[in-house]
């Protein structure tokens, strides 16, 4: 297990967009809770275990262009059918949607 440090830190999540909040509360009760149970299991892990978490694929969208002031956005698998949107800054990991279907991640619906 990897130690957890000021250079490698636990993530900390912002839940706070309105879109993500939006699609979230939308979401069938069994889907909602598995989104939760992916949640919970981010707030145990440090940035370099996201990283490398092969369940989460944390990947870089290139389809999409960041809006100004950000560096990128990512994905990652929050349950088996369904992927979220997110960004980095510092520590925190901000989600910003969770996607109908994995094709709509990365903009290609």
């Amino acid at each position: 297990m990897t130690a957890i440090s000021q250079s490698n830190p636990l993530v900390k999540l912002d839940l706070n967009n309105p879109k993500f909040q939006e699609n979230l509360l939308d979401l069938e009760k069994v889907e909602r809770n598995r989104v939760l149970d992916t949640l919970k299991k981010l707030r145990k892990m440090t940035w370099d275990q996201v990283y490398r978490d092969q369940g989460l694929k944390w990947e870089k969208i290139t389809s999409v262009r960041p809006t100004k002031g950000i560096d990128a956005i990512y994905s990652l698998r929050i349950t088996q059918a369904r992927r979220a949107t997110a960004m980095r800054e510092g520590d925190f990991m901000r989600f910003l949607t969770i996607a109908p279907d994995h094709d709509a991640t990365y903009g290609k619906k």
